[in-house]
């Protein structure tokens, strides 16, 4: 059921891109720049914190730089398509009393938001790898097939949570929560080799799926050397969670109308 869904997502796109930039677009209309404000938290992000915590490490600017603004990107995607499908079905409930009972769209309409953020960032992110003073091409290239495995894992997470906010409004507001412990627990701003090996925060960081999905991108880019056990951990990890989610689905998304 959940596959058949988003095939038909999928061949009929128009819904959850429209609906997606059109959030986007009416959330800064009234602003004087605009979606030029998206821009803005990846400049702090990227030169603000990375000049910051790299003088705190004795790392330069430049190349510190790059593995927050890798960092940061890819934890603002997973972190926008978590939180908000916790709470997407609640907000289109209108469509869902209406009959549109396919969930994939709302939660791929999510995806497509985090995405859009993502693209409008790139510039800046060019600028800071750019700037690096060591990025790999190859890597660049690997990050095509990457990248779709993160986002993979990004949809099925969205499926799963956005059943969970439908059932319990509360969730958005634990995982707002949590999300904020996630950051500083993924090495955006700090280097995994800086935690000790054995240590209760290097096994914390081991058991984090954020630290391997973020990791699996930006070590091929910035040429550095990534763990067979980062393999090992998101193979395992896209496999029980498409396989979770196609069970839940099947199970809770028929009662989505009525705990709305």
């Amino acid at each position: 059921m959940l596959f058949t869904h988003f095939a038909e997502s999928f061949k009929r796109p128009t819904f959850w891109t429209y609906a997606g930039w059109l959030d986007i677009v009416t959330k800064y209309r009234r602003s004087r720049l605009g979606i030029v404000w998206l821009l803005v938290p990846p400049l702090i992000y990227i030169w603000g914190l990375g000049a910051y915590f790299s003088n705190m490490q004795n790392i330069s600017v430049a190349e510190f730089a790059a593995h927050v603004g890798v960092g940061f990107l890819l934890f603002r995607v997973l972190m926008t398509s978590i939180n908000d499908c916790s709470s997407v079905l609640s907000a289109q409930q209108a469509f869902i009393l209406d009959g549109h009972t396919r969930l994939t769209d709302f939660v791929l309409l999510v995806i497509a938001k985090s995405l859009f953020y993502f693209v409008l960032a790139l510039p800046i992110l060019a600028v800071a790898l750019w700037a690096a003073p060591e990025v790999h091409m190859r890597g660049i290239a690997m990050a095509l097939v990457t990248m779709p495995v993160l986002l993979a894992n990004a949809l099925w997470m969205g499926v799963v949570f956005s059943l969970l906010g439908a059932r319990f409004p509360d969730v958005q507001e634990l995982m707002g929560s949590l999300f904020i412990f996630g950051f500083v627990l993924t090495p955006i701003i700090w280097h995994a080799d800086a935690v000790p090996a054995g240590s209760l925060q290097s096994k914390l960081m081991g058991l984090n799926p954020l630290y391997h999905l973020i990791e699996m991108v930006r070590a091929p880019i910035l040429g550095d050397q990534l763990s067979p056990v980062t393999f090992y951990y998101v193979a395992g990890l896209t496999l029980f969670g498409w396989s979770m989610a196609a069970v839940v689905y099947r199970r809770y998304a028929r009662y989505v109308p009525l705990w709305l």
